[in-house]
């Protein structure tokens, strides 16, 4: 069982960063992939980026390729998104999901957080 807590969300302009967390309970987290997902107003669920358990491979949507950076720090059973040179249209509740296979599909990530709020001003 893994619960995961998400935390750095807020409202910036058009341009600058932000740095979202994901605080992971459970002894097993380093075992897992863990995925970033964002979901806009009307829109349905999207992957954004992911990261295997060691932390050696990711691999980013198109949309945020050259502007997102995932991490992990198993140590601290924390998984990270950092978001530079944001725009509107980033403007959605950040999920991260924990799961077993390095896929974009969100029904195969297993657990999942309440999500937090990023709103990108113009």
């Amino acid at each position: 069982q893994v619960q995961l807590v998400e935390s750095g969300g807020g409202l910036v302009q058009a341009g600058g960063s932000l740095r979202l967390s994901c605080a992971a309970s459970g002894r097993t987290f380093s075992t897992y992939v863990m995925g970033w997902f964002r979901q806009a107003p009307g829109k349905e669920r999207e992957f954004v980026a992911r990261i295997t358990w060691s932390g050696g491979t990711t691999y980013y949507a198109d949309s945020v390729k050259g502007r997102f950076t995932i991490s992990r720090d198993n140590a601290k059973n924390t998984v990270y998104l950092q978001m530079n040179s944001l725009k509107p249209e980033d403007t959605a509740v950040y999920y991260c999901a924990a799961g077993r296979l390095a896929t974009m599909r969100d029904r195969q990530y297993d657990y999942w957080g309440q999500g937090t709020q990023v709103t990108v001003s113009s």
